[in-house]
């Protein structure tokens, strides 16, 4: 399968240059931000420039950085908002039951409990309260807390969530 048809997960984002040697300040999306080194190589949004980070410290939001190639400033400038991916088989396997991957969540159809088809889940967002589900249905879309409660059911093998919207989402199906 090539590059561009694989399963890519979000691990951080290059925020900035660090000082004047080619040092960046990776925002890590990792449980552990150091863990964002241990992938070996990420790639950009589009799976066509790569990067290999080495860590040289950490910082507020995430870590210090060198990339292979990056020698000044200018050159760790021009990268800041880069997005960082790796392949989604390079992350390790979850051990429990109620965790997941938002990549593996992606694509997943949604239906309420008494089996109305409500869409499939276009994107998981989070504007800083918590974990949001972005479900594209025929009516448009609707945005899902996923919280146990509103998604008491994730079927992965099955492809499918079970929702039980709160009364503030209107879901038409």
């Amino acid at each position: 399968m090539s590059e561009a048809g694989k399963a890519r997960v979000l691990v951080g984002v290059i925020a900035a240059a660090h000082g004047v040697r080619g040092l960046v300040r990776v925002k890590s999306f990792t449980a552990e931000p150091t863990s964002i080194a241990s992938y070996g190589e990420v790639s950009d949004e589009r799976g066509a420039r790569r990067f290999r980070l080495t860590l040289q410290g950490q910082a507020k939001d995430g870590v210090i950085a060198r990339i292979e190639g990056v020698a000044d400033r200018d050159a760790a400038e021009a990268l800041k908002g880069t997005k960082l991916f790796v392949p989604r088989e390079a992350l390790p396997e979850i051990a429990a039951d109620d965790e997941f991957y938002q990549a593996d969540l992606v694509g997943l159809e949604v239906e309420t409990r008494d089996g109305r088809r409500l869409g499939r889940v276009k994107a998981v967002l989070n504007f800083g309260a918590g974990d949001v589900l972005e479900v594209e249905g025929e009516h448009g879309s609707l945005m899902l807390p996923f919280t146990k409660r509103a998604v008491p059911v994730v079927d992965l093998a099955g492809g499918r969530l079970v929702a039980d919207p709160p009364d503030e989402v209107e879901a038409r199906g």
